[in-house]
């Protein structure tokens, strides 16, 4: 029946896989569902044949089983509505409706929410014409920022060092659709430049529990280099991160964003994440998602005292004030293990061997998939190897010491995660 100790994690990468191994170390949770889930999440619940996009498919299955907690993993099913069919059938869901998702499936939506609500951003202008974009382009001075509209599973965003560089990628989005219907509609901003910090805060709409802040590095190579990706690693809590700092993201972002939906009369349950750049005039924000980030939500759930169910129970239930959120000490590291050839055209099909693994550090599966000979690489980001302990030094060494245990033909993977915290290359 509902309200039963069971959970429905929408999607198949390895944030859904951190988020079943965080439940699944509740002695409380009696199963764990995964739509359509990995090689990893097969080990600690039952993977269903529900592609994360398929949403009448997801809504039926829900309907029929009833789980007392739906969570929603990737960004994609939130901004179809995802949330607001399960919650139509009365389920509990933690993820905002289709109009909150906005914030991250329309670039366009949110800028024009953060101005109206005078939050820290950069200056930029919407187009839907090729010749205005670049009209608009050559009159920002360089480097700026040209971003599709849409998602565009975070490559979508081109920093132009020149106004050709600038030109040609508002013509690739919006005339050659090289990010398809995304480009339909680009933004293009002034470049902010300093340090980057992810912000994750879970809200019930009226509430906000700030989780600690993360770094991640999004470019393929070393010393940051190459082009962007979905993620090469992640650690938390960032030094940068102070709880002064905290504190200004909460009053002058996190609490107007609310604030500004609130207006648009949409009840956003779900989590806030702010991408911000710190500039020397203090916290902007670069973007919003509408989901936990991946691969922070690997180093951010091992670092969550509270149970999984108690914290995005209470989000969902919009019931977040009697809350009491405890965040452990120490850190955590993650290394992401991508295919070769990722982010542009990576191999699959590899055979995977894994090694044991230790207490202080978890392997999460991401583009894994069973096969007849073993686990097989089966997507671009493969695995990601965390670790964690009572400095980010230790979390370093542990989540490396996990990685050096696995191998597949032509594993990449970033030997320079946390360098920015740690003052170092390597």
């Amino acid at each position: 029946m509902a309200g039963k100790n069971t959970v429905l994690i929408v999607g198949n990468g390895g944030r859904e896989h951190a988020f079943g191994w965080s439940f699944a170390r509740d002695p409380r949770i009696q199963k764990i569902w995964f739509a359509p889930g990995n090689a990893g999440t097969s080990a600690i619940g039952e993977n269903l044949a529900l592609a994360a996009s398929d949403t009448e498919g997801v809504a039926q299955w829900a309907a029929r089983e009833k789980p007392g907690l739906v969570v929603v993993g990737p960004e994609a099913p939130l901004c179809a509505g995802l949330a607001d069919r399960l919650r139509s059938l009365g389920l509990r869901v933690f993820g905002p409706g289709k109009e909150g998702a906005r914030l991250e499936g329309s670039k366009s939506f949110c800028k024009e929410l953060l101005v109206s609500q005078k939050i820290p951003t950069a200056r930029a202008g919407s187009f839907r014409s090729v010749e205005e974009a670049v009209q608009f382009s050559e009159w920002l001075p360089c480097p700026q920022v040209v971003k599709a509209d849409g998602l565009a599973a975070g490559k979508g965003v081109v920093i132009a060092q020149s106004h050709v560089e600038a030109a040609q990628a508002i013509r690739q989005m919006m005339g050659d659709r090289v990010f398809g219907e995304a480009g339909a509609t680009v933004l293009i901003e002034e470049f902010l430049d300093g340090e980057e910090l992810s912000v994750h805060a879970v809200t019930d709409g009226k509430h906000l529990v700030i989780l600690p802040g993360a770094q991640d590095h999004k470019r393929v190579g070393e010393g940051d280099t190459g082009p962007n990706t979905g993620g090469m690693g992640a650690y938390a809590p960032a030094p940068r991160a102070t709880p002064d700092l905290l504190r200004e993201v909460k009053e002058r972002i996190l609490v107007p964003t609310l604030r500004g939906l609130a207006e648009r009369g949409i009840e956003y349950r779900g989590v806030l994440y702010a991408g911000l750049m710190l500039t020397r005039s203090g916290p902007k924000v670069l973007e919003y998602n509408c989901r936990f980030g991946d691969p922070e939500t690997q180093v951010l759930l091992p670092l969550i005292e509270t149970p999984l169910w108690d914290l995005l129970g209470a989000a969902a239930d919009g019931n977040l004030s009697g809350l009491s959120v405890k965040i452990r000490s120490g850190a955590a590291m993650t290394v992401v293990l991508a295919a070769p050839g990722y982010p542009m055209q990576p191999v699959l099909g590899q055979i995977i061997r894994l090694g044991s693994g230790s207490p202080d550090s978890h392997l999460f599966h991401a583009g894994t998939k069973a096969g007849s000979q073993g686990i097989q690489v089966s997507g671009g980001r493969v695995l990601a190897a965390t670790g964690w302990g009572p400095d980010l030094k230790t979390a370093r060494q542990r989540a490396y010491a996990r990685a050096a245990e696995v191998s597949f033909d032509g594993m990449q993977f970033r030997r320079d995660i946390g360098h920015r915290a740690l003052g170092t290359g390597k």
